[in-house]
């Protein structure tokens, strides 16, 4: 792409900076309007700027990556209601050693759910919960949260059904699923351990706390607080107070958290039908004849309420049942290669179906924020693209980044790497894609194929640079930040002190593994 005119640099350049200011710093005290905010604005900018048409900014949007978010949070929701977070809990609390082996853990699971079930929606749904973990193991949250974020992203790697840059790449590529898989499998599980390995040396200390008794007796607290965990959607922008809450342990829990179907049987209160004719009343012993409308030289048998309770266990165990077939199903449909997006809003919109009820506060827990955060992102970035700065830094460095050496491979991931971070890594792939490709089969024509797949491992591993780098990162940081019990702040300068290295190191020994 031809640089654009010198007025279309200089603006798109100012809305893209303001933009990448906000989402970085969201709480700066010259415009202290959060990320959402942020990215609206700077969407706006480039179009007030005419650096790219009102047309041009709505067809930026990706609905693909926007209907799988959502689909995947909805369907989030509903594990939750199934009581997903209390076996994951079991499992990852099961003869847990320690600090050090719950993070090992909490790194296993991400990479290998983020793999099958995409970096985001991983972020998503074990956030929250890492921090109940870590308050209920005394420890501090920074490091788990670093650990779920990072192997998050270096598990995503392996597939291309585990982040959008992939599925962009396996289409645009035509390579297939194992092709695919085996071509990155070796780099993404050295780089997991690596990524393990960096963050113990990191936060060693902090990982080796000596608990008094009173710490144990609030563990064991907390571990009900745990098991009993509920999902809560990130918010990308500025916290909005409950509108139901009520004092008390209500208002504690947060008015938007919907009963799961247990509670709704261990709180149900029988209560007899009163406007259709054909629901019989609730009675007992001999009011049942004296009572009943339908004594017609016979007896109508009565209704306990224990019988009651027991219809409603069996509903909950099969709609638990439905959830968890649901989502295996949707597993199932990504890995044949089936439509990302579509299966996952599918597979929500099942759910709501079966749950066969007023799907409002479910739909209420979805993060609006955060796919209006990505509406404004994709047009800022777009925007940006659009100014031909990132096209004009990719043809001066071209002769020096093909792939038929080693310096060439290092200076093609370092420009990866540096437009991952600046300009996202879904628009990197989409700029940089077709012409990686064209000059590595300039080299040779089995080269082609190698080069897509440096593109997805570099482009991915990016992600744990800085938060901005990857959206699982953003979702960390905001769903952390967020948090009604646990709240912490992941800082950009907290994030980037193990970032850099992290990313560096990963990428470099993940590099020689890749076959094409």
């Amino acid at each position: 792409m031809a640089l654009a005119s010198t007025d279309k640099v200089v603006l798109g350049s100012i809305g893209f900076g303001i933009f990448w200011v906000l989402a970085v710093f969201p709480a700066v005290p010259f415009l202290p309007i959060g990320r959402t905010a942020g990215s609206l604005l700077g969407a706006l900018l480039m179009v007030v700027f005419r650096v790219i048409s009102p047309d041009q900014a709505y067809d930026a949007i990706d609905m693909p990556i926007l209907g799988l978010l959502f689909g995947t949070m909805v369907v989030s929701i509903y594990l939750e209601r199934a009581h997903m977070f209390k076996y994951l809990g079991r499992l990852l609390s099961w003869k847990c050693k320690g600090g050090k082996d719950l993070l090992c853990r909490i790194c296993l699971v991400s990479a290998l759910s983020s793999a099958v079930f995409t970096n985001d929606t991983s972020c998503i749904v074990l956030t929250e919960f890492v921090l109940k973990l870590a308050r209920q193991h005394n420890l501090p949250p920074r490091p788990f949260l670093l650990a779920l974020a990072s192997s998050a992203n270096v598990g995503s790697s392996a597939t291309p059904i585990g982040n959008p840059q992939n599925l962009v790449i396996a289409v645009q590529g035509k390579i297939s699923f194992g092709k695919f898989f085996i071509g990155i499998l070796p780099a993404m599980l050295v780089g997991v351990v690596v990524n393990i390995a960096l963050i113990l040396c990191m936060f060693w200390k902090e990982l080796s706390v000596t608990k008094t008794e009173e710490e144990v007796m609030e563990e064991a607290v907390v571990q009900e607080e745990v098991l009993s965990h509920k999902f809560s959607p990130a918010r990308m922008s500025h916290h909005t107070p409950d509108r139901n809450a009520t004092p008390g342990k209500k208002a504690e829990e947060g008015a938007m958290e919907e009963p799961t179907m247990e509670d709704d049987i261990n709180s149900h209160t029988f209560s007899p039908a009163r406007m259709s004719h054909m629901t019989p009343e609730v009675v007992h012993g001999n009011d049942a004849e004296k009572s009943s409308p339908w004594t017609d030289g016979f007896t109508k048998p009565s209704m306990q309420v224990s019988d009651v309770k027991k219809l409603l266990s069996k509903k909950t165990f099969l709609l638990k049942t439905c959830v968890y077939i649901v989502t295996l199903g949707m597993l199932i449909a990504l890995l044949m290669g089936l439509n990302m997006s579509w299966t996952a809003i599918t597979a929500a919109l099942v759910l709501v179906v079966i749950d066969f009820k007023d799907a409002g506060p479910c739909l209420e827990k979805v993060s609006y924020s955060l796919l209006i955060f990505f509406c404004g992102m994709f047009i800022t970035v777009d925007g940006f693209n659009r100014t031909g700065l990132p096209s004009a830094l990719w043809n001066a460095l071209e002769p020096y980044a093909r792939i038929n050496h080693a310096g060439g491979v290092a200076v093609l991931s370092l420009v990866i790497l540096l437009l991952s971070n600046v300009a996202s890594n879904v628009p990197t792939v989409l700029l940089l894609g077709a012409q990686v490709a064209k000059s590595a089969a300039a080299v040779s024509p089995g080269a082609e194929t190698k080069a897509w797949l440096i593109l997805a491992w570099v482009s991915t591993v990016a992600g744990n640079l800085s938060l901005l780098g990857s959206a699982a990162n953003l979702i960390v940081c905001e769903q952390a930040r967020r948090s009604q019990h646990h709240g912490y702040t992941l800082s950009f300068w907290g994030h980037i002190v193990f970032g850099v290295p992290s990313t560096l190191i990963v990428t470099a020994i993940g590099l020689p593994l890749i076959r094409g």
